[in-house]
């Protein structure tokens, strides 16, 4: 850990180097939306005389567990499976080594992240002296802007507060940029922000 020279009580991780800190849950949500915008992504390049026979096949597949309601949850859950998509340890380690390349794919999904299910797009730790916090860069698109903002959640007891709307960028890698180019007292300056 870096400490703050402000404060020797707290210290951020160096931009970048905690993503894995993330909590497990986050991390498998953030695995379950890449695995379906991969098969969504497949969906859209089939020829439309190719869908139905898809379709009935995923109807028949007995292992699919989605809403009947649902058709394109369930086509996507059974491309999910045809798909040679990398296990989730694979995924992970890829994330940590090539961040920018899962972001520009981001970019180039019609299956983009929106205001309602917004995407983590990076994770930084923040340790003060009355504890741990997880900082959150979660964005999303906006017609042809990204915008942004930073979930803290308190690792303790694992409530969150959010900062309003303060990222606005073309693309989702500026806004990684932006969040990774805080200082320490900046990101803290946030959390503070953030809280009741």
């Amino acid at each position: 850990m870096i400490h703050s020279w402000s404060d020797p009580g707290r210290s951020v991780t160096p931009p970048g180097a905690d993503r894995l800190e993330s909590s497990e849950d986050q991390l498998v949500t953030e695995y379950g939306e890449y695995c379906r915008r991969q098969a969504r992504r497949l969906v859209s390049l089939l020829p439309r005389e190719a869908i139905r026979p898809l379709y009935r096949a995923a109807c028949e597949d007995s292992a699919l567990t989605t809403e009947p309601n649902d058709p394109l949850g369930l086509l996507s859950a059974y491309c999910a499976r045809l798909l040679p998509l990398p296990p989730f340890d694979v995924w992970l380690e890829d994330v940590r080594n090539h961040p920018e390349a899962y972001l520009a794919e981001l970019m180039d999904t019609a299956d983009a992240p929106t205001a309602l299910a917004p995407a983590t797009i990076e994770t930084r730790s923040l340790s003060r002296k009355e504890g741990a916090w997880v900082a959150r860069l979660r964005g999303f698109r906006d017609a042809d802007v990204w915008r942004g903002f930073i979930a803290f959640e308190d690792e303790g007891s694992r409530t969150v507060h959010r900062t309003a709307l303060i990222f606005r960028e073309g693309d989702p890698r500026d806004l990684r940029r932006r969040f990774l180019g805080f200082e320490s007292a900046t990101l803290e300056a946030f959390l503070r922000s953030s809280l009741p």
